[in-house]
């Protein structure tokens, strides 16, 4: 959800009206939608148009460049700062780097992941004002709710859409 002052909470009975809401509200320009379900809806993400995953990207991005920086250091450490022959093996014998260089790899991942994961739920927020709405706990159990970004110039128009496709209650919250 973007950041406007108020959304509209519209509360469904079964899957199938709210993924014709979610259409026909894409479908009448309004682009800023979340849908919260009890279990997952084959089709709600291709009807929200949810962009598509970046995390998996920048957790290999930073898994790379920590590999190849631990690589370096491990490579820079044993030819040039502290070169021991040790068993007539060559300074630069990149084998033993690799169970170091693997590890950070995996570590720097991990952690990139989860840092991210955080990031784009929008943590540590610990309480959205959607929690407040009444019924909104069944979300989790039986029933369906569409948020609806609230453009100020057209708030009234999208309330009288939502109420066109039969919803069991459309609330105005604050964001």
């Amino acid at each position: 959800m973007s950041k406007s002052d108020h959304m509209l909470l519209a509360e469904f009975r079964d899957p199938e009206t709210l993924l014709s809401a979610v259409r026909r509200v894409r479908n009448a320009g309004l682009r800023d939608l979340d849908a919260f379900t009890p279990f997952a809806v084959e089709g709600l993400p291709e009807a929200l148009a949810l962009p598509r995953p970046w995390l998996r990207q920048i957790m290999l991005g930073i898994a790379l460049a920590v590999a190849l920086g631990v690589f370096i250091m491990c490579w820079y450490s044993s030819v040039f700062g502290f070169s021991l022959n040790s068993g007539g093996r060559p300074l630069n014998s990149w084998p033993v780097f690799l169970v170091l260089t693997f590890e950070a790899a995996v570590l720097a991942g991990g952690l990139a992941g989860f840092v991210g994961f955080l990031i784009s739920c929008g943590l540590p927020r610990l309480n959205h004002p959607i929690f407040d709405a009444r019924d909104f706990d069944r979300a989790s159990q039986d029933r369906f709710f569409l948020a609806v970004g609230d453009p100020d110039a057209k708030a009234a128009q999208f309330a009288a859409l939502l109420d066109g496709l039969g919803p069991l209650s459309i609330r105005e919250l604050p964001t």
